[in-house]
Order: C-alpha cells, then sequence, then structure tokens
C-alpha cells in the first residue's frame, strides 16, 4: 500500500500541497483528479522521492518509503521523458539495465512490453520519429520495464487514440491484478469514471472527496431520473413538487429529486403530459460530481 501521509509543501507564497492525504492499496488503480494547479503533479514527484515535502511523509508498506523503495517505482511524466534519438528497443533495454537487469533480461523486458503494448513494427524506430500516441506507449513501456511495485502516471492517456486507450486501459488492469498500486491522474472524468476502482479529488492542495464513484454518489447527489415524455410541452413538470430539472433536451428532462418528493406524482404529470417513452434512475457523472467538490 502506498500512503501520503499530511504532505505540505510551498513554492514561495504559493501553497501546493496543504496537508494532503492518500492511501492507494496494492491492486487497485485510483484516479487522481483536480483542476490545474490543484496540486497533483507535486504530490506524485513526492511519492517519486524526486521533491522533498515540507512536511509529511511517503509510506509504502506501512513503514516510511526509503529512497531505494522509491526507486522501483514506475512513472510515467505528463512531459515527454524520453530520449528521442534512440531506438525503441535500445531506449527500453538501456532503463531496464538501469534498474539492475543483465543483458538478458533487459532484453526480455523489452520484448515483452514491446509486443504488448503493439510496438513490435516501431522497434527499430526512433522515439522522434513515432507519433505522440506511439511516444506514449513507449513512456508506458519504460514505466513497467522494470516491473515496478508502485505505478504513478500523469496523464497517460494523453495523446492516444480508442485503440490505443483500450490497451492503456487493459495494461493497467492487468498490473493491478498482479498485485501494484495504481494511481493516474487526468482531466479525461468519463476515462476515469470507467477505469478506476476508486477516484480521489484534490483542490487547494487538499484532497476533498475520495472513494468509489458509486459511493461518492451516494453521499453528494439526490436521486434523479431521466424522463422522456413525446409530444410534451415546456415546464411540463415544473408543478411537480421536489422536482427540480437538471439538463432538458429535444428527447426530454434530466431530473433531480429532493428529500420526501414522489417519483409517482412525476410519473403521473408524465403521463398527462404525453407519451411516456422513458422513465428511469440516472446517476450524476464523475464530471458532475467533480464540479459539485470544486466549487463548494
Amino acid at each position: 500500500m502506498l500512503e501520503l501521509r499530511e504532505l505540505s509543501r510551498r513554492y514561495g507564497q504559493t501553497v501546493a500541497l496543504d496537508g494532503l492525504s492518500l492511501t492507494v492499496p496494492e491492486g487497485e488503480v485510483v484516479g487522481f483528479v483536480g483542476p490545474n494547479g490543484s496540486g497533483k503533479t507535486t504530490a506524485m514527484r513526492i511519492a517519486l522521492g524526486v521533491l522533498e515535502a515540507d512536511d509529511g511523509q511517503v509510506f509504502w508498506g506501512g513503514a516510511p518509503a526509503t529512497r531505494e523503495q522509491q526507486r522501483l517505482f514506475g512513472y510515467l511524466p505528463e512531459e515527454r521523458g524520453l530520449y528521442p534519438k534512440m531506438r525503441v528497443d535500445r531506449h527500453l533495454r538501456y532503463l531496464a539495465s538501469l534498474h539492475g537487469r543483465d543483458d538478458a533480461e533487459a532484453e526480455q523486458a523489452a520484448t515483452r512490453w514491446i509486443e504488448r503494448l503493439g510496438l513490435s513494427e516501431r522497434a527499430e524506430q526512433r522515439v522522434e520519429e513515432l507519433s505522440l500516441g506511439n511516444q506514449q506507449r513507449v513512456q508506458l513501456a519504460a514505466a513497467l520495464v522494470h516491473d515496478p511495485p508502485v505505478l504513478i502516471l500523469d496523464e497517460p492517456f494523453s495523446g492516444l487514440d480508442p485503440i490505443g486507450t483500450d490497451v492503456m486501459s487493459e495494461v493497467l488492469h492487468e498490473r493491478a491484478r498482479e498485485g501494484v498500486a495504481v494511481i493516474f491522474s487526468s482531466h479525461q472524468l468519463e476515462l476515469v469514471e470507467r477505469v478506476c476502482d476508486r477516484v480521489a479529488i484534490v483542490n487547494r492542495g487538499r484532497i476533498v472527496a475520495a472513494g468509489r464513484v458509486d459511493e461518492l454518489r451516494a453521499e453528494r447527489s439526490r436521486p434523479r431520473l431521466r424522463v422522456d415524455v413525446e409530444g410534451a410541452p415546456n415546464g411540463w413538470c415544473d408543478a411537480v413538487d421536489g422536482v427540480r430539472v437538471v439538463a432538458r433536451d429535444e428527447q426530454g428532462v434530466l431530473v433531480e429529486l429532493s428529500d420526501g418528493a414522489d417519483d409517482q406524482r412525476l410519473l403521473d404529470a408524465a403521463r398527462r403530459a404525453g407519451r411516456v417513452r422513458r422513465f428511469a434512475p440516472a446517476h450524476a457523472t464523475l464530471a458532475e460530481l467533480f464540479r459539485e467538490v470544486v466549487e463548494q
């Protein structure tokens, strides 16, 4: 288990982290989301030992993480961290050797991840000759080539097409099933909701919400219904007590029910308004939950 305990960090008068605490269990994928400048990258770099915290500590396996342990963590930075003139295969073999692999082990590890990430036809190309999406695949391979116990990924889906996104998602889940603790940041909240076991939302250097998306939804959102009524006039549900329209489109409305509101009264009103095509529960998205906790 990777734990960040009460991390604080300042850059002059700017507070980057303000007592941030976060747990990333082994075998889980945790999404780390927040507005630009909220402290995500700073927290990740402290977890890796690249930056020092002004206060607080990083724990691994229940004890303070050592430099030797942190050097084993896999890292994918948001900015490119590759040698552009090196061939893909040589690049990965070199990085594996830096982590103590002998020539045969480095060759085996490089070949494994080149094949797994769909880079076999690009293995002898220089990194700078690749598309941004394929460079991102190489970047992930570089983080994985030494079989790290922790993966810390900053915007790993940047530049990937849908196929690349699927491959990346599959690999993260595979690593988690092997007991790796995985944390990644992303602004693609629909993707985070789909891929992650848990989510942590950071704002102004502090965790403001954390847990499974369904848990956050239960804690922070009221029941919602999607109601599509054929031929209904605008405002047909405005007079129903305890009902608030969240969104409206050509097919119908998304409504939120206050405490004690009667969904059967809403259904009766829908039937009076026209032919009911849809009357079903709807869930707040992670993006909506994100806006709610960040704007508080």
